[in-house]
C-alpha cells in the first residue's frame, strides 16, 4: 500500500510540474484540473470485498484468483476488469499481456480498440442531442438532408448509400431505428447475411424498418452522417464536447491519437499470436474508439449516476425500443425466433441492449473486433456494474463465469451473445 500511495504521489506531482510551462491563469485552470482527475481516477478504489447484485459479498482476494484461473484455463491474453458497488468503483485492475510475444504487462491505463463500445458512447451522444432539441429519434432521417440520401456523395463512393436507389423505404429509417438495430439492414456491407451468402459488397433492406432487429453497423453509420449533418460538427467533435473533456477521459478518442502511441495492447487470435495495430485515421461511431480501463470506467459510473438521478437522458437511452426474439444476436440463428429471452424480456433502447431481471433493469454492452472482445453492465437499481475489456479472441468463452463469479450476473443472454464457455466449446 506505501508503494501505491507514493506512485500515486509521484503522479500527481507530474501534474504540477507538466503544466508549469503555461500561462499562469491556464496553469492554474489545468493544475486543478488535472489534480481533481488524478486524485479521483488514480486513487486506490479496491475494496476488500465487492457487494453483488445478489446482495452476497466475495473477497476481492478470490477475484483475483478466480480471474487468473480462467485466462490460464482458456488462453485469454490480457484482461483489465472494474466493478462499481454504489455507483464508485471498488475493484478495477489488469491481468496478462497488452503483447503476448513481447511479455508487456497489460496495465489499467493501457489502450484498448474498443470495438463496438463506441456505440455506447454515441447513443449516449445522440440522447444529448434529443434532450437538447437538436434531433428527433422519431423524425425520418431523410427529412433532415437535401437530396435523397441515395445520391449522397462520398469521398470513397463504396460508402455511399446508390444500392438503395430503387428501395424507397430508406426514406422511413429513423434515428431511434438505427441505434436499436431494425434499419433493415445487413450488419456490413462486405459481411454476407445468413440468408444472402452471394451478396457480398451491396448495400440492402432485408426487411421494412422497424418490424424485425437484426445489429447492424451501417445503420450507426448513416445516423452518424446525418448528425454530423445538422451539427455542422465531426463525430469527434461532438465526443469531446459532450463526453470525453466533461468526463475527463483524456486517453479516449474516436481517432488514433500519438498520445496512445508507447502504451497501447495489440490484439490475439486464439491461439495467442499477436495482431499488428490498426491506427484508425477515420472516426466511426460504429467501431472506432480507443480507450482504456480508467477511461470507459468513468463513462459507465456517469451513466450510473445519471440513472440514479432519473436523468432525461438515461431514460431516452434504455427506454425499450424493440422486443428482441431471435436465437441468437448473430450467425444463422439470428434469423430464428425464440421465446428462450422472453424472462428477460431482452430489447434494444439507443445504442445500448436491454433486459429486466428481478433486480430491476440491466443495460449492457458488448465489443467484438480482431482481438479484441469487451463487455459491459450495469444493473441501475442495485447500483452495481461490471466492465470487461480484454484483447484476445478467446476473452468470451470466459464472460459467463466472470459475471457470475464476479457480480453474481445470471441475466446476461450469453447463448444469445454466443459467449460460450471455453470448457463446452472444446466439446463442439
Amino acid at each position: 500500500m506505501i508503494k501505491k500511495t507514493s506512485y500515486i504521489a509521484g503522479l500527481l506531482m507530474w501534474s504540477l510540474i507538466s503544466v508549469s510551462c503555461l500561462s499562469k491563469e491556464a496553469s492554474e485552470k489545468l493544475r486543478i484540473e488535472k489534480l481533481k482527475h488524478d486524485s479521483e481516477v488514480l486513487k486506490d478504489s479496491t475494496l476488500s470485498f465487492v457487494t453483488r447484485i445478489d446482495n452476497s459479498k466475495i473477497e476481492v482476494t478470490q477475484f483475483d484468483i478466480r480471474i487468473k484461473s480462467l485466462m490460464d484455463a482458456a488462453k485469454v491474453t490480457g484482461l483489465a476488469i472494474s466493478i462499481f458497488n454504489e455507483n464508485q468503483i471498488v475493484y478495477r485492475k489488469a491481468f496478462g499481456y497488452a503483447n503476448f510475444d513481447k511479455k508487456t504487462k497489460l496495465q489499467i491505463n493501457t489502450s484498448f480498440y474498443g470495438a463496438s463500445l463506441s456505440k455506447a458512447v454515441f447513443g449516449y451522444i445522440v440522447a444529448n442531442l434529443v434532450n437538447d432539441g437538436i434531433i428527433d429519434l422519431d423524425k425520418p432521417l431523410q427529412q433532415y438532408l437535401n437530396i435523397p440520401i441515395p445520391e449522397l456523395k462520398f469521398k470513397d463512393e463504396w460508402r455511399g448509400y446508390q444500392d438503395l436507389k430503387n428501395d424507397k423505404r430508406y426514406a422511413t429509417i429513423t434515428a431511434r431505428m438505427c441505434l436499436s438495430h431494425t434499419t433493415g439492414f445487413q450488419n456490413w456491407r462486405w459481411i454476407p447475411r445468413p440468408n444472402d451468402a452471394e451478396n457480398k459488397d451491396k448495400l440492402k433492406i432485408y426487411f421494412d424498418p422497424g418490424t424485425q432487429y437484426f445489429y447492424s453497423g451501417e445503420g450507426i453509420s448513416l445516423l452518424q452522417y446525418v448528425i454530423e449533418h445538422i451539427t455542422g460538427k465531426s463525430l469527434e467533435h461532438l465526443a469531446k464536447e459532450k463526453v470525453f473533456e466533461p468526463l475527463h477521459m483524456r486517453n479516449t478518442s474516436y481517432l488514433w491519437q500519438e498520445r496512445f502511441e508507447g502504451n497501447y495492447c495489440n490484439g490475439h487470435t486464439i491461439e495467442q499470436e499477436v495482431i499488428i495495430k490498426d491506427r484508425r485515421d477515420e472516426a466511426q461511431a460504429a467501431g472506432s474508439m480507443e480507450t482504456n480501463l480508467i477511461d470507459y470506467s468513468i463513462f459507465v459510473r456517469h451513466i450510473l449516476r445519471l440513472k440514479k438521478e432519473k436523468s432525461a437522458i438515461t431514460n431516452t437511452m434504455f427506454k425499450p425500443n424493440f422486443s428482441i426474439r431471435t436465437k441468437s444476436q448473430f450467425g444463422p440463428q439470428s434469423l430464428e425466433l425464440s421465446t428462450e429471452n422472453d424472462s428477460i424480456q431482452l430489447s434494444y433502447g439507443l445504442g445500448w441492449g436491454l433486459l429486466q431481471s428481478p433486480l430491476g433493469l440491466g443495460a449492457f454492452k458488448e465489443g467484438h473486433g480482431e482481438g479484441f472482445q469487451h463487455y459491459t453492465i450495469i444493473f441501475p437499481e442495485k447500483e452495481v456494474g461490471i466492465v470487461i475489456l480484454s484483447n484476445s479472441d478467446n476473452a468470451e468463452s470466459i464472460f459467463k463465469e466472470l459475471l457470475e463469479t464476479c457480480i453474481a450476473d445470471i441475466y446476461t443472454p450469453w447463448k444469445w451473445e454466443n459467449y460460450i464457455p471455453y470448457h463446452k466449446r472444446n466439446k463442439q
